[in-house]
């Protein structure tokens, strides 16, 4: 069996949990890389490759996220370390029963990872499958995100694109740049995985089967919408379907969720498996993680 490449683009950063009496948990985590790690996991290695690619420094810290990536036997040799650069930093405290994220990454070197697109693309062209979210696109300079998607729109000629929108208002200059950008990427997409309340605040989509025939409408081959407790939707044969998401009755840390149910349905899915399959394999792993600290499992 020919071995395939799963490479996933992103940004990820220091992540300070817990904050009792002030005293704070570090880890490492961000969207696209909780999802390849959690893919390493689920997925066999003797099938799947897996690559991370983005920007670092040269302190420890950075030096710290490319062992913790290497040990998790994820591919870093397309991890560029930038002199004098840092990776960013977030807090998660807790307040009314809720997490509230407080960010330093202004001057994250991921910002910097398409500055130059040719080394950039040569941690990708050799990709099946690449895997981004809004998050990837959100933090670069508007020339260098423009940059990044026609690498995109050439490289999916011969590797498929999975695209997780995961909307941050925060980080977008205005949200009218925020849809023109998500549309442009969902267009060239094989698999898109919005998260509903994302899409109806960005789009306004008044149901998750709008958000599926918005998104099928532009281009993309497969649509699967997440939705927190209520029914997963999804296209297929050029309907929309609706699976039911099994309850969970202790939810501990909702970080992560929605990045660990695409690892494991992406895992089924490109698989081979039909995509109500990998649906429910997607709500497996997710409600495990959902009852953890983190957005990883313990291992």
């Amino acid at each position: 069996m020919t071995m395939q490449r799963f490479v996933a683009i992103g940004e990820c950063m220091i992540e300070m949990s817990g904050g009792a009496l002030d005293h704070w948990k570090m880890g490492i985590a961000g969207d696209t890389l909780n999802t390849a790690w959690h893919f390493r996991n689920v997925s066999s290695s003797d099938e799947w490759q897996v690559r991370y690619v983005t920007a670092l420094g040269d302190d420890r810290y950075s030096d710290r996220i490319v062992k913790f990536i290497a040990d998790a036997s994820i591919d870093h040799d397309a991890i560029q370390r930038l002199p004098g650069k840092r990776p960013g930093l977030y807090l998660i405290d807790q307040e009314k029963g809720d997490r509230v994220f407080t960010y330093w990454r202004e001057n994250s070197a991921a910002r910097q990872m398409a500055d130059n697109i040719d080394e950039l693309s040569s941690g990708l062209c050799d990709a099946d499958v690449i895997y981004l979210s809004g998050i990837t696109l959100a933090i670069l300079a508007p020339d260098r995100r423009a940059a990044l998607i026609n690498l995109l729109t050439q490289l999916s000629k011969n590797s498929r694109i999975v695209f997780d929108p995961n909307i941050r208002p925060a980080l977008w200059q205005d949200m009218e740049t925020c849809k023109e950008n998500i549309s442009a990427v969902a267009a060239i997409s094989n698999i898109i995985l919005p998260s509903f309340d994302d899409e109806s605040t960005l789009f306004g989509d008044p149901s998750p089967q709008e958000t599926v025939h918005r998104y099928l409408e532009l281009g993309a081959a497969e649509v699967v919408v997440k939705n927190g407790k209520h029914p997963c939707c999804y296209s297929q044969d050029g309907n929309v379907h609706a699976l039911d998401t099994p309850p969970v009755t202790q939810v501990v840390d909702a970080t992560g969720a929605g990045d660990s149910f695409n690892a494991a349905f992406l895992a089924k899915r490109l698989g081979g498996a039909d995509c109500a399959t990998a649906i429910m394999a997607g709500q497996a792993l997710s409600a495990r993680v959902i009852q953890c600290h983190g957005a990883m499992l313990p291992v």
